[in-house]
């Protein structure tokens, strides 16, 4: 699925938090965030594209998820954290190449031709991978080893990248092929910004079949590219990008141009980014997987890369004149995402409140970014009891709303919608910071659940009022408007 992922170190991060960040992109799937039990946990998971029937582990956590409202292709959890505090977001997808798809080909269910036959089931995909390995991990790296045990076991008909965190570590994980992987810490002092694209630009395979402090792979990896000649790289150097990921000219306008403005937006001066003698322009197969951001990163700052349309350049699809440019590459920002989230794992605060997702459903250049708590029973029906009607009852048609009418009408809207944005993060903000006061002193972490009915309360009231003034504005730029005085 078509998405772009933000990472973002505890040393980067302006509070010491980790944070994974991820929008989901699909084709307007509609979502709703819900909190899965143990008890609602299936004991045999069946895959809907794949037909992949497996036995799950005893005594799975609880955890929150994103699902797809409609199930007929699947659950579609999209991300989530559990009740030890581990984040999960799955999945990116990512690119490919022939060479390698060729050795190591993508398991896809095969339907039975004749009678008689059997069919022959998938691997596991997005569609699966969050069901699969949260409810069952305590750490982020145990998600990396849970995940490559499947994919060692079933395989996958798709390649992506799936990334974990928890307070201390965050790892990213990219499959090669059908059932090869590898997996890599990011570096505490980094963001790493990814497109659907295989986003690793380097990788020390000497830790991987070593200590593995950093660094883990499929154990016959190194047998893999030699046996295969998917070494591409000069000089000795290990580059996993060129050996397994793609340089196709489709890259240049759909994918390369997103890991150019996040990284112009980390490091504005550290890298030349715009002009004639620009180190890297949106066109670049060589843009760094992770940057150290110039100023710690805050999560308004993920929400910032995650809504960007290339605003400021000439690339900017809202842009008022025509500068030849305009539109020529995908936004970050796109219209048909379904939902966009933030994992937070914080620090000093008590461990039952240690996990802050932040949730914005449609097009998160329109939506607002609001934060909850992941340790209840339960979340509120504005966020859980979304269905496939349209309604301005819960967040997520609102949000649709907000954005299909602000679109067209960019230039007299965004302000709107700037302020409608401001007022949920700042309103948001301020609740948490009170309710983490009252529960660490009190430690009557069942407040967490007040807490998130008072910030949905205030979030829906902040979208109809917003929805209303957009209304008011948009109406005023229909096509079939007359006044007396006009003839």
């Amino acid at each position: 699925m078509p998405c772009t992922t933000v990472l973002v170190g505890k040393k980067a991060s302006n509070d010491g938090s980790t944070m994974i960040a991820r929008t989901d992109d699909g084709s307007f799937d509609v979502k709703k965030l819900v909190v899965v039990e143990p008890k609602d946990q299936p004991k045999k998971y069946k895959s809907v594209i794949s037909h992949l029937e497996i036995e799950l582990p005893e005594k799975p956590m609880r955890y929150t998820a994103c699902p797809s409202v409609d199930k007929k292709n699947g659950i579609w959890a999209a991300t989530g954290i559990n009740e030890a505090n581990v984040g999960m977001t799955a999945t990116e997808t990512i690119t490919s190449n022939p060479r390698v798809l060729s050795a190591d080909p993508l398991v896809e269910y095969k339907k039975a031709k004749k009678r008689g036959e059997k069919d022959v089931p998938g691997g596991i995909g997005e569609e699966d991978i969050v069901v699969l390995v949260l409810p069952y991990i305590r750490s982020a790296r145990e998600g990396v080893l849970r995940l490559a045990e499947l994919l060692e076991k079933y395989g996958t008909y798709e390649s992506n990248g799936i990334a974990f965190n928890d307070e201390n570590e965050i790892w990213w994980l990219e499959t090669i092929g059908g059932h090869h992987w590898m997996a890599r810490r990011v570096p505490d002092d980094v963001c790493v910004v990814n497109p659907n694209q295989f986003g690793m630009d380097a990788f020390d395979l000497k830790d991987a079949f070593g200590a593995q402090k950093a660094h883990m792979c499929s154990k016959d990896l190194r047998e893999f590219i030699k046996d295969n000649a998917l070494d591409l790289n000069q000089n000795g150097t290990f580059g996993p990008r060129d050996i397994f990921g793609s340089h196709l000219d489709s890259d240049h306008v759909y994918n390369t141009p997103r890991a150019w403005f996040m990284g112009r937006y980390l490091t504005p001066h550290t890298h030349r980014w715009d002009g004639e003698n620009a180190e890297f322009t949106p066109e670049s197969d060589n843009i760094p997987w992770s940057f150290v951001p110039e100023r710690k990163v805050a999560v308004e700052d993920v929400k910032y890369m995650l809504s960007a349309h290339y605003q400021g350049t000439p690339y900017d699809p809202y842009i008022s004149h025509d500068t030849g440019m305009r539109g020529k590459y995908r936004s970050i920002g796109i219209n048909r995402t379904g939902v966009t989230t933030v994992c937070q794992i914080r620090p000093g605060v008590p461990k039952a409140i240690r996990g802050i997702e932040w949730v914005c459903f449609g097009s998160t250049t329109f939506g607002a970014l609001l934060p909850v708590y992941v340790n209840v029973s339960k979340m509120p029906k504005y966020l859980s009891g979304v269905t496939l009607d349209t309604s301005t009852e819960d967040f997520y048609w609102g949000s649709r709303l907000i954005g299909a009418l602000a679109d067209p009408f960019f230039s007299s809207c965004v302000q709107l919608v700037e302020r409608y944005q401001n007022a949920v993060a700042v309103k948001g903000r301020r609740i948490v910071r009170e309710y983490d006061e009252k529960m660490a002193k009190s430690k009557d972490f069942s407040l967490c659940g007040k807490a998130n009915e008072e910030l949905c309360k205030m979030a829906r009231e902040e979208t109809i009022s917003a929805l209303g003034k957009v209304l008011a504005e948009t109406s005023k730029h229909m096509k079939n408007g007359y006044n007396r005085a006009d003839n």
